[in-house]
């Protein structure tokens, strides 16, 4: 069992940023593809982006630009860089790991919480 802890969420105003950490205990193969996803209430879940073992980033459209994904092997942890938020990106967002798949974050085997992350206009 893989245990992901989310946090940095909170609110800020439009154009406004956050940083989301993720603190994952040890990287085995069960976390060479590790991602985020969210969910806004009354939407299905969303791919956001995804690192894989190899450094290969992905992004879905709506934040390529805005958002960047990174992570530190030396402290165990995946970070979500999210700049110039819009209220669209409210949302509960979500860490995920996968062993064998490096996109959709939403259908990885391991996710965490969440951490809620709110956008006011």
């Amino acid at each position: 069992q893989v245990q992901l802890v989310e946090s940095g969420g909170g609110s800020v105003q439009a154009g406004g940023s956050l940083r989301l950490s993720c603190a994952c205990p040890v990287y085995t193969y069960s976390t060479r593809n590790m991602g985020w996803f969210r969910q806004a209430p009354g939407k299905e879940r969303e791919g956001v982006a995804s690192i894989d073992s190899g450094g290969k980033t992905r992004y879905v459209d709506s934040v390529k630009g805005r958002f960047t994904i990174s992570k530190d092997n030396d402290k165990n942890a995946l970070y979500l860089q999210m700049n110039s938020l819009k209220p669209d990106d409210t949302a509960m967002y979500y860490c995920a790991a996968d062993p064998w798949i490096p996109w959709p974050p939403a259908a990885f085997r391991y996710r965490g919480q969440g951490t809620q992350v709110t956008v006011s206009s």
